[in-house]
C-alpha cells in the first residue's frame, strides 16, 4: 500500500483527478444555485400555503396537487399545451425539411434566399410577435384590410374569438420556428457525403428514393436533436401567446407556461403556480428522457 502511494504515476493521476474536480466545481456550483435550488424551492412552495407575497405560512401537503389533477381546467390547459407542441413541432419539422431541401439545390439567388429566410429567426421574437399582432388586428390589421379589399365584408376577429385566436397564435409560432429548423436541416444535408448520392444515381434511384434512403438516414440524428429542442421551446413559448392574447379570450389560448404566469404574477396564487410548474417540469423531463432513450438506442445500432 505504501509503495503504491509513493508511486509517481499514482501521485500524478491523483493530482489530475483533483484538478478535474477543481475545474468542474464552479460549473457544478452554478448549476446548483441556478437550477437545482430553484426547482427544490418551487417544489417546497407547492407543499405550503403562502401569502400574497409568496412567503411560506403553513404546511399543506399534496392537497393542491389533488385539486389540480381533479380539475377539468387543468387537463384542458395540459391538453392544449400538448396539442400546441405536437402540431407546432410537426409543421415546423415538415416545412423545415422542405425548405432545407429547396435551399440545398443550386440555383441563381440561393444565397439571397438563405439570407431572407433567416430574418424571422434572427429578429427579436417579441418584436416579431408584436408586428403580427398589428397584422392580425381586427380593425386596423393588414390581413383584414386585405380581406375587405377583395370582397370579404365581415372578416374574422382573429385574436378575439377562441378558435381563430389559438390558430393565429400557432401560425405565428410556426412562422418564427421554421427558419431555425430549416437551417439546422440544411447544415445536416450538406454534411451528407456526395458520394452516396452519386452511388444512388448509378443504381437508378429517383429523387424521392435518394431523399428516403440517403438524405433522411443522413440527417436522422440531427432530426431527433432538432425536434427535441423545438419541442421544449414550443412547449415553453410564453412570448407568442402572452403578447398576442394574454391567454384569452376567456382562457382559450392558455398553455401551461402562460397559465403559470397568470396564477403567480396576476392572481398571486403562488402555491397553485408552483404546482403547475412541477407538472411542467415532469412533462418536459419525460419528453427529454424519451428522446434521449431513442437517440442512444439509435447510436447503439
Amino acid at each position: 500500500m505504501g509503495d503504491t502511494l509513493l508511486n509517481p504515476r499514482f501521485r500524478k493521476l491523483k493530482g489530475e483527478v483533483g484538478l478535474a474536480y477543481a475545474l468542474l466545481a464552479p460549473a457544478v456550483l452554478l448549476m446548483v444555485i441556478f437550477m437545482v435550488y430553484p426547482i427544490l424551492y418551487v417544489f417546497i412552495i407547492s407543499l405550503f400555503k403562502t401569502n400574497k407575497l409568496a412567503k411560506i405560512q403553513s404546511f399543506d401537503g399534496f392537497r393542491v396537487y389533488g385539486e389540480l389533477l381533479s380539475s377539468k381546467d387543468t387537463w384542458v390547459v395540459i391538453g392544449r399545451s400538448l396539442l400546441w407542441t405536437f402540431l407546432g413541432v410537426a409543421v415546423k419539422t415538415l416545412f423545415g425539411i422542405i425548405v432545407a431541401s429547396t435551399l440545398n439545390v443550386k440555383y441563381t439567388g440561393r444565397k439571397i434566399s438563405r439570407l431572407l429566410f433567416i430574418i424571422p429567426w434572427a429578429s427579436s421574437i417579441p418584436i416579431s410577435v408584436m408586428l403580427w399582432q398589428w397584422v392580425l388586428h381586427n380593425e386596423f390589421g393588414l390581413l383584414n384590410h386585405t380581406l375587405k379589399t377583395i370582397g370579404f365584408s365581415n372578416p374574422p376577429v382573429w385574436l378575439g374569438e377562441a378558435h381563430t385566436a389559438f390558430a393565429s397564435c400557432m401560425w405565428v409560432d410556426i412562422w418564427l420556428g421554421i427558419p431555425f429548423m430549416a437551417l439546422v436541416f440544411l447544415a445536416a444535408m450538406q454534411a451528407v457525403p456526395q458520394t452516396l448520392y452519386e452511388a444512388a444515381e448509378i443504381d437508378g434511384a429517383t429523387r424521392v428514393q435518394k431523399f428516403r434512403y440517403v438524405t433522411l438516414p443522413g440527417i436522422a440524428a440531427i432530426l431527433m436533436v432538432a425536434t427535441l429542442l423545438s419541442s421544449l421551446w414550443t412547449f415553453n413559448d410564453f412570448n407568442t401567446v402572452y403578447i398576442l392574447t394574454k391567454g384569452g379570450p376567456a382562457g382559450a389560448t392558455n398553455i401551461l407556461i402562460t397559465y403559470v404566469y397568470l396564477n403567480s404574477f396576476q392572481w398571486l396564487k403562488w402555491q397553485k403556480a408552483a404546482t403547475l410548474s412541477i407538472f411542467t417540469f415532469i412533462i418536459l423531463s419525460t419528453v427529454s428522457i424519451f428522446y434521449a432513450r431513442l437517440f442512444f438506442k439509435r447510436e447503439e445500432i
